[in-house]
Order: C-alpha cells, then structure tokens, then sequence
C-alpha cells in the first residue's frame, strides 16, 4: 500500500464514491468533448487535490454535497488549468502520457480548459453553491496573475525574495488553499476556522512548490543528474535566488549571462547547478520549505486527534518528503 493509499484511509468512501461524481459532472453531448473528457479521467493522477477537500471537509464537520461540488469544482480548475499550461508551455506530455495540446492541437486543448472551467461555475450555480465559487472564482483570478507576474518578471531576470513568493503563492499555493478553504466552508465551518483551514492549505502549498524547485537541481533516479527544467525556462526560484544573493558582482553577471543564453547546453545548466549548490542555495531552499511546514503542522494543533487530522499531517509530511 503505498503513502497516499493510507492517507486516503479516513475518506476513501469518498474518494470512490466521487470518481463516477465527477465523471458525471464533465459529461456533454459532444461526441468529441467525450472523448477527450474520457482520455482526462483515465490519465488522472494522484487525485490529490479532492483529498485535501474531503480531509479538510471531515475535520471541520460533515461530509455532504456540498462537499462533493466543492470537490468537483476545485479538480475541474485544476484539470483546466493543466490544459491551458501545456498550451502556454508548448508541452506535448503531461505526467509521462500524451497531453491533450499534443493529442488535439492547441485551439481545441484551450477550448477544452474553458469548457471545464465553465462546468465548473455552472455547477456551483445550478446548486446555489455561490460561496464555494467565489473561492473558486478568486482562485482563478490569483492564478492568472501570478503566471503573467513570472513571466513579466522572467523576462528581465529581476525576481527577487518578495516576488518568487508572491509568484508561488498566487500560481501554486492559493489552489491547495482553496481546497481546503472550500472543504470547510462546505461543511458550514465558522468563518475563522476557515481561514485557519485557508492558510493552513497555503503554507502546504508554497512549501510543495518549493519542493518542486529543489527537484530541478537535485540528480533523479531516471538520468542520474539534475533536470535543469527551471534554468532552460529562466525560471529564477528560491535555490537560484538565494546563490545569486551570495555572490559577488563577477559570478553574478557570469550567471545570469549562462541563465539568459543557456539554449539547453548541458554544460551551462551543470555550471548554474554547480554554482547553486556551491552557495548553498539548496539548503537555504530545504530550509525555508520546512519551515512552512512546521507552520502548517501548527495551525493543526489546535484539532483534536482524529483519523482526519492525522491523515492530513501525513499529507503535509507526504508533501516535503516526495520524490517527484
């Protein structure tokens, strides 16, 4: 059994019970829309999202409905907005199979994210769910700003602390926020408990992103060294940023040079990665990723210790501690 199987052990009820939910919630009369909503369903991933939904959702209360729209809706955005990255990206795969960009072209790939982000707020209008889409709604409003700040900001390689985590949090952590923020306002938790559960879900996801940029300079088990994805697409991250801090005005110009002009040479990109980890700019990351986590796990303390909490501590634990 593996990791998330046993996280899922309090909701897996649940779980199973809103795979067909959400199938039917996709569905149209478009013999093409069916298909392709069939190829998404099949390529599904970890699912990780509804389960921070549910768990937030049994912690703070009862599972109802509402609960299921709040689910639904909330991997609807997330689907669509995987879509529309892979078009931005000009990515023909997405966690190791053919993405629907590669597989359908472009103009049906973006029309097919708009068309789930529509079910989506249709959902929530036909049940009279408005508080559930107004998380959703500013979710989508915070996602689209932090992708057009990064790229505004990739272009000039000017990013520094205060911007890479105001990028991160609107393009990454305000999702897992929302789910957890929508999973307790779906139980009719208290205002303040859903904030708690808001931030709670936030922290979790700037430290999942930072996590994700450790990857990129670290060797992975497939090709025995580093990804560089992030230095071919002049991504300035925290590992990158916090070694560029450190460096005197020759290495830096050096750098930034190489990360401007690196055109997937490989020897540039294990220079950049050389010199990152050189100023300890990996361990400055891990540092600052666990700290975020120790502030999520605090915002837990004050639940008593139910399968629910403790599935979701796991989650957090599951989150830092992952190896791709």
């Amino acid at each position: 059994m593996s990791v998330l199987d046993t996280i899922q052990k309090p909701i897996e009820n649940e779980m199973r019970r809103f795979s067909p939910f959400f199938k039917e919630t996709m569905r149209s009369k478009v013999p093409l829309l069916s298909v392709i909503t069939n190829y998404i369903i099949r390529g599904k991933g970890k699912q990780m999202r509804p389960m921070f939904v549910f768990l937030s959702a049994k912690l703070c209360g009862q599972i109802n409905p509402s609960t299921y729209n709040a689910a639904a809706m909330i991997e609807m955005l997330h689907t669509a907005t995987l879509i529309h990255d892979d078009v931005v990206d000009n990515s023909d795969q997405r966690r190791g199979i053919f993405s629907i960009k590669a597989l359908w072209r472009s103009k049906i790939a973006v029309l097919v994210g708009d068309y789930l982000l529509a079910k989506g707020m249709i959902l929530a209008v036909e049940n009279e769910e408005y508080a559930l889409l107004k998380i959703i709604s500013n979710a989508v409003r915070e996602m689209s700003e932090g992708e057009l700040l990064q790229i505004e900001k990739a272009r000039r390689l000017d990013i520094d602390e205060a911007i890479y985590f105001e990028v991160i949090r609107k393009k990454t952590a305000v999702l897992i926020a929302s789910c957890t923020e929508i999973g307790s306002k779906s139980v009719g938790a208290a205002n303040e408990l859903v904030e708690r559960m808001r931030l709670f879900g936030e922290y979790i996801g700037i430290a999942f992103q930072i996590r994700d940029d450790i990857f990129d300079y670290q060797k992975t088990n497939l090709i025995g060294k580093p990804t560089g994805n992030d230095i071919q697409e002049k991504k300035m991250t925290l590992p990158l940023i916090y070694a560029l801090n450190q460096a005197n005005i020759l290495e830096k110009r050096e750098i930034l040079k190489l990360l401007n002009n690196n055109k997937k040479d490989s020897a540039k990109i294990e220079r950049i990665v050389r010199f990152v980890v050189d100023k300890g700019g990996l361990d400055y990351a891990q540092k600052i990723m666990l700290q975020y986590h120790d502030k999520a796990i605090e915002l837990l303390a004050f639940f008593q210790q139910t399968p629910e909490k403790i599935a979701l501590l796991d989650l957090v634990d599951y989150t830092v501690k992952r190896k791709k």
